[in-house]
């Protein structure tokens, strides 16, 4: 009898499945070989060997990209978490005897990235200069394992089951306001039925292009709210900038304008409506935080807002 060739007793390699998760990220060949430090030939070497012992192509090409078959998605979707977990032991046996290394990647929505990044991602980068930060500004609510990230920022309320969840920031509200001329020259709504006769500064969601509702708190129960538009925004800060200009009536979370009602640049509208929304989470699955990159930059926010009870 015969001995039967390797490849038809053994299973793909672990290099080979990161060669193949890095071209289908990556959309070719040079992008993933320059991710993986690799040549070229080495990769599409790497992946002749993968598609041979699976029978099956895994890649459709053209001139410009790859674009992955119905056989390459389901490899994706089924070895993605295994991957990221296999990625997370090796890093854990390095880290006895290394500092933190490698990318670590990080989605939020621009507020809390302003609120709870910004200032301090430079002392991190200088902490850990082994570590690189990539940081997605995302509206959405982003799935960490579909969208390969490692950390997320979100309300508590919309952090899907199954992730670790940190507080970062107390429970706030969504306030309205308005500039001080703004004020003078319309008057300032007395209740919600007023708003009818006046405009607002509406946001748009940069992902999924709707308008946010206007959502207002009223004896204890949240109510729709119409108002007509004086503008459309996607950017927190032109919001602000809008609202002190006086085209309108802004709206945004508490902490983002706080300092602007302490200098009397805005001012406070229908404060008694303003809907609430629990607190900002850093949010992780659960084998992440084993990885030293990944958490060191827990640490690192949760040491600079320690509100977090758990």
């Amino acid at each position: 009898m015969k001995n039967a060739s390797p490849s038809s007793v053994s299973g793909p390699s672990f290099q080979q499945l990161i060669v193949f998760h890095a071209i289908a990220d990556e959309g070719s060949i040079s992008g993933a070989a320059r991710k993986l430090e690799m040549t070229s030939p080495s990769v599409s070497h790497a992946l002749k060997l993968l598609e041979q012992l699976l029978n099956v192509p895994l890649f459709s090409r053209t001139t410009r990209r790859v674009e992955l078959t119905e056989a390459g998605r389901l490899l994706q979707r089924q070895t993605r978490e295994a991957i990221g977990t296999l990625n997370v032991a090796f890093e854990e046996v390095n880290a006895l005897s290394h500092m933190p290394t490698g990318v670590v990647k990080v989605t939020t929505p621009r507020f809390a990235f302003q609120q709870l990044i910004s200032p301090y991602y430079q002392e991190f980068c200088q902490r850990y200069p082994d570590i690189q930060l990539e940081i997605s500004i995302n509206d959405a609510t982003v799935n960490l394992v579909t969208e390969g990230m490692d950390v997320g920022v979100r309300f508590g309320d919309r952090v899907e089951d199954g992730m670790v969840a940190k507080q970062l920031t107390s429970p706030t509200r969504e306030c309205l306001f308005c500039s001080p001329e703004y004020a003078e020259r319309y008057g300032i709504p007395e209740n919600i039925e007023s708003l009818k006769n006046h405009k607002l500064i509406q946001y748009r969601f940069m992902t999924s292009n709707k308008l946010a509702p206007l959502t207002l708190w009223q004896k204890g129960e949240s109510i729709s709210v119409s108002m007509p538009h004086a503008l459309v925004v996607n950017d927190t800060d032109l919001m602000i900038d809008a609202a002190k200009r006086g085209l309108g009536i802004g709206r945004i979370v508490a902490p983002m304008v706080d300092k602007y009602f302490a200098s009397k640049e805005l001012v406070p509208v229908l404060m008694p409506h303003w809907y609430p929304y629990s607190g900002l989470y850093l949010y992780f699955q659960q084998h992440s935080q084993k990885a030293q990159r990944v958490r060191a930059f827990i640490d690192f926010l949760i040491e600079k807002h320690p509100i977090s009870p758990s």
